[in-house]
């Protein structure tokens, strides 16, 4: 293995503190391992960082070796694009540190922390910033892409929230990016994926945040689905941003809440956050019911935490996913059909499609202030993602997700895709998630930044030529 290494992986292993671990020997595994079950891929070598001067070493150890290179923070894209095989893997697993600063409203937020590493030590303060719905999601990925979540349309996305990175760029080089530090590289990084440089650490605003949220679940059995469907679009226009709102078509949880007899059972759900008093989450979740009663309504304060842990156990490690993402401006009835008509379909009781209510403050940011793609006008970002408990029905619902997107093409916003859901990186959805312009323009910054495209496994953006 040294010589395949490139002769030099006892020189590696003395210049990094942390570890440099190849195939057999113990930690190797845990250390190449992701969330998707379906993702079973093998790197030369990995690099567990403690710190930015190992993420330069392994990129001087790659670029000698002909490696290619993979960067891993928390693991969970469900591409599988932080490991390939026979490469060079930088796993940030060590870097979860999250250092809060209460009175500036600063975090400053290892490369390899999770949602529940940030949202812990936020909550210590009464404060927290946007992220993601599923806590063991890793906060540099999904930011980098833009990241949404249950603070979306009070706060913006994580990238509106980002102020700053420290970022190991090919060269080796440790650069800060900010708005004063490299202005062009932060714009880019704030949307523009992993593409230009390795992300160490992130700085992100804080917002006050009361420690309990008002939730309400609320849910339809399949045959009144698209009657519900209808009367929830109805009611997501008229909601302050003192709510947020996902929808969900699905099967019922076995959750405590959820009489046995409609477990697994397919519908559609709500889950209705409120971040200001029980009174006005009551009156607003009400609304819902008025044209149509949910079959299984419930509504409880719970701490913020467990509100981004709400959905880990359907989400958990090791089961084999697929997922494609799509863009609505509105809930049409054609949509709501297509919806309805195509979730009898699944082979998997766990296979669902979230429709993320984006709007509020996600909508008050300019097109052009960040390089996320996509627009910024209200709308829904559908995820459609298949789950199976293993690789024999992994097939099935990969091709369910993918007749569904088809279906939805017709009524989508046409924009290419939310490259956090991509799993396949066609160029030209990549090019069209950004639109050509603002692609353009990140092309511009990888040359600069990134001229030998080795931050490419991602939905890639080529270096700009000439």
């Amino acid at each position: 293995m040294t010589n395949v290494l490139g002769g030099e992986l006892d020189e590696l292993r003395a210049a990094v503190a942390g570890s440099a671990l190849v195939p057999g020997e113990a930690g190797y595994d845990d250390a190449r391992r992701v969330w998707n079950g379906q993702i079973d891929r093998r790197p030369s070598l990995v690099v567990v960082c403690a710190g930015p001067a190992d993420v330069s070493a392994a990129l001087a150890h790659a670029h000698r070796a002909g490696l290619a290179v993979t960067v891993r923070g928390g693991g969970h894209n469900t591409s599988g694009s932080e490991v390939n095989d026979g490469g060079l893997m930088i796993n940030f697993s060590r870097l979860n540190a999250v250092t809060v600063d209460p009175e500036a409203r600063r975090a400053r937020v290892g490369g390899g922390a999770l949602l529940s590493d940030l949202d812990a030590a936020t909550q210590a303060h009464g404060l927290a910033t946007p992220g993601g719905m599923i806590s063991h999601t890793g906060v540099a990925g999904l930011t980098l892409g833009g990241g949404m979540g249950w603070l979306t349309r009070r706060h913006g996305l994580s990238v509106d929230n980002l102020v700053g990175a420290e970022v190991v760029l090919a060269d080796g080089r440790v650069v800060r990016a900010d708005a004063d530090e490299h202005p062009d590289l932060f714009w880019a990084l704030r949307g523009g994926g992993g593409n230009f440089g390795a992300v160490t650490e992130l700085e992100f605003a804080l917002h006050e945040l009361d420690p309990m949220v008002n939730l309400g679940f609320l849910f339809w059995e399949i045959e009144r689905g698209a009657e519900a469907l209808r009367c929830i679009r109805g009611v997501v226009p008229t909601l302050s941003r003192e709510f947020n709102v996902l929808i969900a078509a699905m099967s019922a949880p076995p959750m405590p809440f959820v009489p046995e007899e409609h477990h697994g059972r397919p519908g559609v759900a709500v889950l209705f956050p409120g971040f200001g008093s029980p009174e006005s989450h009551a009156e607003a979740l009400r609304a819902f019911g008025v044209e149509s009663a949910p079959l299984v309504e419930f509504a409880s304060p719970i701490p913020y935490p467990a509100l981004q842990q709400l959905v880990d156990e359907p989400n958990r490690w090791g089961q084999c996913a697929y997922e494609k993402g799509t863009q609505l401006a509105e809930l049409t009835d054609e949509t709501i059909d297509v919806l309805i008509e195509r979730l009898s379909r699944r082979g998997s009781a766990r296979s669902q499609v979230l429709l993320y209510r984006l709007d509020g403050a996600f909508s008050e940011v300019d097109e052009d202030a960040t390089a996320y793609g996509g627009g910024r006008t209200p709308r829904y970002a559908a995820m459609l993602v298949g789950i199976a408990e293993d690789l024999a029905g992994w097939e099935a619902e990969r091709a369910w997700v993918r007749d569904l997107w088809s279906a939805l093409q017709p009524h989508s916003l046409g924009v290419g895709d939310y490259i956090n859901s991509m799993v396949e990186f066609e160029q030209e959805r990549i090019v069209a998630s950004y639109g050509p312009d603002k692609y353009q323009r990140l092309a511009q910054i990888k040359a600069r930044y990134d001229p030998g495209n080795v931050f490419r496994s991602n939905a890639n953006i080529r270096p700009a030529q000439g």
